[in-house]
């Protein structure tokens, strides 16, 4: 099956102005769920940008006033989602595409050195954010996993 993801946008687009029965006539082939996978060769074969478990660790988040905000979040989740996911206020303007720097997070020592190795796109994009640390990561790169439990991430302030 031949996906639209793998065509060149301008044909892509015409494909998806068209009406579904339009489409589906065409000699190429329309799901009607295209795939989201995202090619991330450090994370392995995880695939989907969705990609969690059930199991939960707490996380704190702290704003950048001072305040806490303990939440409950899925082992395998992107920072940035469980952020959303429990209304802390961190932009992710990109979706978590890794186009921008504003899921900027700081780490405890500790906890950075346990994190996986920065690709050169996120360093490019942690140049571009505000109060920039030895410590800081992207929120859309990192996932959670069993070994965050308790742990304590400061959210810097954005400079507005």
């Amino acid at each position: 099956m031949t996906s639209l993801l793998s065509r060149p946008a301008s044909l892509a687009a015409s494909i998806a102005m068209r009406p579904l029965h339009q489409a589906k006539s065409s000699k190429i082939k329309v799901s009607a769920r295209p795939s989201m996978v995202f090619k991330r060769p450090e994370l392995g074969n995880l695939g989907l940008r969705s990609f969690s478990s059930k199991e939960t660790v707490t996380i704190t988040y702290i704003d950048a006033s001072g305040d806490e905000h303990p939440v409950q979040a899925e082992v395998g989740k992107h920072l940035l989602d469980v952020a959303h996911d429990n209304n802390i206020e961190l932009e992710g303007a990109c979706g978590g595409e890794l186009a921008c720097s504003t899921c900027h997070l700081v780490f405890d020592q500790d906890v950075y050195d346990t994190l996986p190795p920065k690709s050169d796109e996120e360093e490019d994009m942690l140049d571009l954010a505000f109060e920039l640390t030895e410590t800081s990561r992207l929120g859309c790169q990192i996932r959670v996993t069993k070994k965050f439990d308790g742990i304590k991430i400061r959210i810097p302030d954005d400079g507005y």
